[in-house]
This record gives structure tokens, sequence and C-alpha cells, in this order.
């Protein structure tokens, strides 16, 4: 092979190697897929509508309707019932009658995989007997978690746990959301949330 074929040959091999790097670096450089983002103070609440545990359809919409709603995303069903999810549910419980005179409704969204989701947020329920003003909706396959920017994709996690005070507008009025698995928001503070609601 002479010098000149070999330099044509590496000119070749050179162009291959950057048109490959350029090919690689504009599929990095892509946007990645459109998530849903996590409603903020002040923002509408965008809707939505899922199966209650005792089988009805529940819509944020007709909820807001009635009064403020208090959305509580538990961890749902990561393989095990989460101590911390049991804690707040069962502080939410105690203070139903609150909740009741406040005139809001308490939707508890528990998240997971759709195979044997219902029979999981049955047993976190533990057949206490729920108020009429709470309802625990099952998010199978992470659709709601997904669109409101909660997905905790790790290895055996499920969703951020958040709680979101929406009002008759469907304005959202108060938001925590938790990168961890305590922190979670005691029924005290929504309660003071709501009452701090605008007339």
């Amino acid at each position: 092979m002479t010098k000149r074929t070999r330099n044509a040959v590496c000119r070749i091999g050179a162009v291959a190697l950057v048109a490959i790097a350029l090919s690689w670096l504009g599929a990095a450089a892509q946007p990645a897929p459109a998530k849903g983002s996590t409603p903020a103070v002040g923002r509408k609440a965008a809707d939505f509508a899922l199966q209650s545990l005792d089988g009805g359809a529940v819509r944020l919409s007709d909820e807001v309707a009635r009064g403020p709603v208090v959305v509580t995303v538990l961890r749902g069903w990561p393989g095990y019932d989460c101590p911390f999810c049991t804690r707040q549910f069962a502080d939410y419980l105690a203070n139903a009658k609150r909740f009741e005179q406040s005139g809001a409704r308490v939707l508890f969204i528990y998240p997971g995989p759709t195979d044997g989701l219902q029979q999981h947020a049955q047993s976190f329920v533990a057949s206490r007997p729920m108020p009429g003003a709470f309802r625990v909706l099952l998010d199978p396959d992470y659709t709601f978690t997904n669109a409101y920017g909660l997905r905790w994709a790790a290895p055996d996690e499920t969703a951020y746990p958040a709680t979101f005070v929406i009002d008759r507008r469907g304005v959202v009025t108060f938001v925590q959301t938790s990168r961890g698995h305590g922190d979670r928001v005691a029924a005290e503070v929504v309660l003071k949330a709501i009452a701090a609601m605008p007339s």
C-alpha cells in the first residue's frame, strides 16, 4: 500500500469516526420525553380520574366543586407497606372529624404495579372504617404519579410522598413533597392550610 493510499484510508477512517461521534452526540442531545410537572402553589392542579378502593371513579374536578381537597400521595406498594405512610394515614384518620368540619375531602393516592395493587391497598387500609370524606385511590402503573412528576425512579421505590391542598377553583394553596421516606405532612399542618384559605 502506497503512502498516498494509506493517507486516504486514514482520512476516510477519521471522517467515519467524526460522523459516528456527531451522530452519537446528536442522539444524546435529543430532549428527554416530556414528563408531568408537580403543581406549585398558585397553579391549577391538573385534573385526574382514578378508581377508588371501593370501586367508584373519582375525578378531582368533581371533588373540588364540593369544597377544598387534600391530595396525599403515599408510597403505595414498593413491595411492602411503608411505615411512614401507615403513620401518616393513621394521623389523618384520627383527625377525620376536623377534616369533615373544615368541609375538605381527603384523597389518598396509592401507587404501584397493577398486579395485586387493589389487594395491597386493602391490606394497607386494614379494614379500618373509612370516614365519608376520605377516599383511597388506586394509581396502577403510576399514571397519576407520572402526570404529577412524582415518580421515584429508583429500585424498590414508587412515588415521592407529597401533599397538596387545592381550593374550589382547582388552585393549589399548599404543597409539600419529600425526596425521602419520612418528612410527611401532619394532619395539623394540613388543617391549618385549609383554614388559611381565602373564603
